[in-house]
């Protein structure tokens, strides 16, 4: 396949989840991404994080965010690993990382750092807070960000403790936003050279706020957590109660609510006056969920999905198994095999990107400075290395 990144080179400074995830979408996407890492503290402590770890310094955890990349080791604060990092800048299309907000331009990451060496350079930083305010100095995670820009507030039952999503949303949209960014400033780059791409966390989290938050901002509204996860305002969007487990229905318009009530067999709840129109609906809210819920008791999950599924929106809800295990996964080739080093077949995600109507190909991140030899050997000869890495330069 002919991928559009082809021919890009990205040095990529970054750890756990934000900054990798977003770059292994450059790196499926054809770009030639190298991550520099610091030998003498293990390279990106992700390798060694999570439940599973696959050999000395890999772990099922950094594969799931490292696809596709190179991994070198060079310690950037040592004067000759700086020369050979700029030698590598030369090279590169962009400087990559997801430090906190002061690091950068402390470690000469950053486009004024770096333009003399690449004018064309794009330098992307991804951060907690930002690198111009006076919370750059902040270290910051993804449940942090969940919790002040009132995703938390937003999510559980009205009666619970305030919840976090389950996995790290926040995260993984900062990486992706931070990719368009940095592919748009390549994008302009003939045009208006390189430049510096910032994205934090806590302005992807807060921008996500949408419709609450313009709700509010506009007009004073305060949207609250609703029970059975339902939408604030249409009805019945929300989770049901089945004879095995649970069911999410989606009637976000009328014709969806009217076909709803004749698929389960009770035409008559069309013209109660509770339920005629959606507004009735909200305002009988509970009342309709225990009818819902009475009804849709008698079946199972399966049998309530094959019977409403293509008519109007609606999803079993699957454990983490039953997710992945799901036949229509396999079918629409989300999971794939690679080879690993050390374990042998491996079982990844794929990227939800198709190009030309294929899936993009992939393979398992590599070890901590297994390209070293490749990359730096543009420069430097095997005994240059050998002595650079008995130095702890590499």
């Amino acid at each position: 396949m002919d991928k559009p990144l082809a021919g890009i080179r990205v040095l990529a400074i970054e750890q756990f989840g934000a900054g990798p995830y977003g770059s292994m979408y450059l790196a499926e996407l054809g770009a030639e991404v190298i991550k520099i890492e610091n030998r003498a503290t293990g390279g990106d402590p992700s390798r060694q994080s999570g439940a599973i770890t696959l050999d000395a310094d890999d772990s099922a955890y950094f594969q799931a965010f490292n696809l596709s990349k190179k991994s070198v080791t060079l310690n950037l604060k040592d004067s000759k690993g700086r020369e050979i990092f700029e030698k590598l800048v030369e090279t590169a299309d962009v400087v990559w990382n997801n430090l906190r907000g002061s690091q950068p331009a402390k470690l000469g990451l950053d486009y004024d750092s770096l333009k003399q060496i690449k004018p064309t350079i794009i330098c992307t930083h991804i951060s907690a807070y930002g690198r111009d305010n006076d919370r750059a100095d902040w270290p910051g995670y993804d449940y942090l960000m969940q919790a002040e820009c009132g995703f938390l507030g937003l999510t559980g039952e009205p009666e619970s403790p305030p919840s976090r999503f389950g996995l790290s949303m926040i995260d993984f949209m900062t990486g992706v936003v931070a990719a368009l960014g940095c592919v748009s400033a390549l994008l302009g780059r003939d045009r208006q050279g390189g430049r510096d791409v910032d994205v934090s966390l806590f302005d992807v989290a807060l921008h996500q706020l949408t419709y609450p938050g313009t709700w509010y901002m506009n007009h004073g509204i305060e949207t609250d957590r609703v029970a059975r996860s339902a939408h604030p305002y249409n009805t019945p969007v929300q989770l049901f109660k089945t004879a095995d487990g649970w069911i999410f229905l989606m009637c976000m318009t009328q014709k969806f609510w009217e076909l709803l009530a004749e698929l389960i067999g009770h035409p008559e709840l069309k013209a109660d006056p509770r339920f005629l129109l959606m507004s009735d609906r909200a305002a009988n809210r509970a009342v309709l969920t225990e009818v819902l819920d009475a009804i849709l008791s008698t079946q199972t999950t399966a049998h309530w999905f094959d019977l409403l599924q293509t008519k109007i929106p609606v999803a079993p809800v699957n454990t983490l198994p039953g997710a992945l295990d799901n036949p229509f996964v396999a079918r629409n080739g989300m999971r794939q095999t690679l080879s690993h080093r050390t374990v042998g077949d491996y079982e990844a995600l794929s990227n939800p990107i198709k190009l030309d109507n294929h899936r993009l190909s992939t393979s398992c991140a590599n070890g901590l400075g297994a390209d070293n030899e490749a990359i730096f050997g543009e420069e430097l000869s095997i005994e240059d290395l050998e002595a650079l890495k008995t130095s702890g330069v590499i």
